[in-house]
Parts: C-alpha cells; sequence; structure tokens
C-alpha cells in the first residue's frame, strides 16, 4: 500500500496545518476556548478543518481497499492526487482566504470525483468477487 501512504502522509500534514491553525486562533485573552466566537474567519477555519475530516477518512480508506484489491498504481494515484490537490484547494480557499470561490469549487469537486469513482470502483471490484 505504498501508494495510499504517500497521500495518507501528505493529507495528514494539510490536516496538521489546518488544525493547528483554529487551535492557534483560539489561544489569547478574549479569544473563544469553543466554537467560533462570532468570528467569520474562524469560522471559516473551522469548517475548512471540519470538511477535512469528514471527507477524508472514507475516500482515504476506500482508495486503500482499492490498492489492497490490486487496482492498478496509476489509478490509485490519480485517485489521491485528486483528493489532495481537492483537499488542498478547498482548505486554503476556506482557511487561508476570505472568499475564493473557485478554490472552494474546484477543491470540492476533485474531491466528490474522488470519492464517487473510489465507491464506484471499489463497488465494481466487490461485485467481481461475488
Amino acid at each position: 500500500m505504498n501508494v495510499t501512504l504517500l497521500y495518507a502522509g501528505a493529507l495528514a500534514l494539510w490536516f496538521f496545518v489546518l488544525s493547528l491553525r483554529v487551535s492557534l486562533a483560539r489561544v489569547g485573552p478574549g479569544k473563544p476556548s469553543l466554537g467560533d466566537g462570532g468570528s467569520p474567519k474562524l469560522q471559516r477555519m473551522i469548517r475548512g478543518q471540519a470538511n477535512f475530516a469528514e471527507y477524508v477518512p472514507l475516500i482515504l480508506l476506500l482508495i486503500g481497499l482499492l490498492e489492497l484489491h490490486g487496482l492498478p498504481k496509476w489509478a490509485v494515484h490519480g485517485l489521491g492526487a485528486m483528493l489532495l490537490i481537492g483537499r488542498l484547494l478547498h482548505g486554503y480557499a476556506l482557511s487561508f482566504t476570505a472568499n475564493s470561490v473557485f478554490g472552494r469549487s474546484a477543491g470540492i469537486a476533485l474531491t466528490f470525483v474522488a470519492l464517487l469513482g473510489a465507491g464506484v470502483l471499489c463497488l465494481l471490484m466487490g461485485l467481481q468477487g461475488l
């Protein structure tokens, strides 16, 4: 599972960055230790981190299962690259900018393609084994 390991590592580092930004935004006097404290900027950072946590684990699991079941490396790389680029674009747009429509749109589109592609491939490969 070397290909999945590569993308899992890269995605973990990006999740660390997104998580650290949220944590640091909550440190200091008058800053909210929970929630967003009414700050639109902190709300975007929280959603960038949470959105990552909502999508990445399942898609990464699907990619790993596909790699274990013999999906060609180029296809595993394709799914992993779509997920990584999609999450970088989406996370950057939410956590680092005020309103990057392109980053959010392109990021979620790539994430959805990776999710749909990995899901369909898992289903097809699973049906072949019945």
